[in-house]
């Protein structure tokens, strides 16, 4: 690495300390959910959702659980901590995820 990319990357006293967020920018901190901002969210069609568990295998923060000896169980996301980044849509083998706006979704 660098030495310029090792200087950028430490910690400096020039930089000024942040104590006060207002706006839109405050409510994105203010929970130490990670889900907070989430822009999409992944909805699942569990009648057609085989409980494979690809979309849990993927995940990169492990908020999928999936039963999969029982058919009649739902998978179930942890939305406080999902981030919405649509993995669990892209690697679904029957695209049974689908990535919403958040605010659509009650």
């Amino acid at each position: 690495m660098l030495k310029q990319q090792k200087d950028a990357m430490r910690p400096s006293e020039s930089f000024p300390k942040v104590k006060y967020l207002y706006g839109p920018v405050a409510t994105i901190f203010a929970s130490t959910k990670t889900g907070s901002w989430r822009i999409l969210r992944p909805v699942i069609q569990q009648e057609k959702c085989t409980r494979c568990g690809t979309c849990a295998k993927h995940c990169p923060l492990d908020v999928i659980e999936v039963d999969r000896g029982n058919r009649e169980k739902e998978v179930i996301i942890d939305f406080e901590y999902c981030k919405g980044c649509g993995i669990c849509a892209n690697v679904c083998p029957r695209k049974c995820i689908e990535m919403v706006p958040e605010r659509g979704v009650k």
